[in-house]
């Protein structure tokens, strides 16, 4: 499956993006879907996870409360709504897919990665 990530850009603090990604070339509704990020000189970390019916949805502690995760079967298509975010939040987001349950694949178990959109918080 391809996915193409979208949405990024620079936003002030305590604004808001939605980022979208595009999956194609597969089932869609048969992959775990997730957000993850990576900051200048840190390592890619979980942000936001979808299980494949879109049933349960689980979050890093640091975006809880503050970003939903979405998907639309129908469309192939998976958002990142963000809001309140802050300068801590800037980073390059990926999309990512999994053929695992959503609880193996948020956990290291995503199997496709799409090019990441760069979003920038300023302060």
């Amino acid at each position: 499956v391809q996915l193409q990530a979208s949405g990024g850009g620079l936003v002030q603090a305590g604004g808001s993006l939605r980022l979208s990604c595009a999956a194609s070339g597969g089932t869609f509704s048969s992959y775990s879907m997730g957000w993850f990020r990576q900051a200048p000189g840190k390592e890619r970390e979980f942000v936001a996870a979808i299980s494949k019916s879109g049933g349960s949805t689980y979050y890093a502690d640091s975006v809880k409360g503050r970003f939903t995760i979405s998907r639309d079967n129908a469309k192939n298509m998976v958002y990142l709504q963000m809001n309140s975010l802050k300068p801590e939040d800037t980073a390059v987001y990926y999309c990512a897919a999994g053929v695992s349950a959503v609880v193996v694949a948020m956990v290291g178990g995503m199997d496709y990665w799409g090019k990441g959109t760069l979003v920038t918080v300023s302060s």
